[in-house]
């Protein structure tokens, strides 16, 4: 089952058993200090074992307090203005070890190496544009066929249609009418951030840098809209995710160890970030 998106107080949690793990996805100043025992109470009745946290620098040090531990670090996150810290807290110290340790460090040290380059297009006639309502059972559809289990519900075309109506752009590229790749981009408009994810291209269209346009689109929309920093939560262990945000002038913040359940298992995470 997807995890559930739920409202403490006045701030936006995420919590499910796939992921193993209460997400805290936007701190309202009110609900500080309490929330965090009620994080913590969440936490204990799921059996979880990690609690994950976007915490502004004023209460970053009272997570810590808590035993929380940044875990990436973006400046300037909030509007410009004040540092974001990515923070989590193990309940089961188990969930702290990272096995692939090795090859996520080699796949991180190759992307940091590449070079950041323009959009020269591909070699195949590819049309980009963002996503309607009419999208969204070819969207579903291609969700499905890519990722058997992902943190949200992008299976259901009912799902993508509402998101879509509230804070998440979708960016598609179709070839001869038929979707290719995809991309979304999650607005936080209070905190002034654009989170880039759900990315996904069709087997027959990969090795055409289709990741990268879309990206390159993203930010003059996002820009565009008023938008402050854009970053991605991508898995630690694609080289090729890692290495199209490195490219596209991401700067790298920081490692969520084991923290996103997708295609069957938890996955540690790398945070890119950019200044639009």
């Amino acid at each position: 089952m997807p995890d559930q998106v739920v409202i403490l107080g006045r701030s936006t949690i995420q919590h499910g058993g796939d992921s193993d793990r209460v997400y805290l996805m936007e701190l309202d100043d009110g609900d500080m200090p309490g929330l965090l025992p009620r994080l913590k109470e969440l936490a204990a009745q799921k059996n979880y074992g990690k609690i994950f946290a976007k915490v502004p620098q004023r209460w970053a040090t009272a997570f810590a307090e808590q035993g929380f531990r940044t875990e990436a670090l973006v400046p300037g996150f909030f509007r410009g203005r004040e540092d974001g810290h990515f923070m989590g807290k193990y309940l089961d110290p188990t969930r702290a070890h990272e096995p692939h340790h090795e090859k996520i460090a080699q796949i991180l040290a190759l992307a940091k190496k590449t070079h950041t380059r323009p959009d020269h297009g591909t070699t195949q006639e590819y049309t980009l544009r963002c996503c309607t309502p009419d999208d969204c059972a070819a969207m579903a559809a291609s969700y499905s066929a890519i990722f058997p289990s992902y943190p949200f519900p992008v299976h259901d075309p009912a799902f993508l249609a509402a998101t879509m109506a509230d804070n998440v752009t979708y960016f598609g590229a179709w070839h001869r009418g038929k979707l290719a790749a995809l991309a979304s981009a999650e607005q936080y408009r209070q905190g002034g951030h654009v989170e880039m994810t759900d990315f996904l291209t069709v087997p027959d269209h990969r090795r055409q840098g289709l990741a990268g346009r879309l990206l390159a689109a993203m930010d003059k929309e996002l820009r565009h809209r008023g938008l402050t920093v854009a970053y991605t939560i991508a898995r630690a262990l694609s080289a090729g995710m890692n290495i199209t945000f490195s490219r596209a002038g991401y700067l790298h913040a920081g490692t969520l160890t084991n923290n996103t359940q997708i295609c069957g298992s938890i996955e540690s995470m790398q945070v890119w970030y950019k200044y639009l």
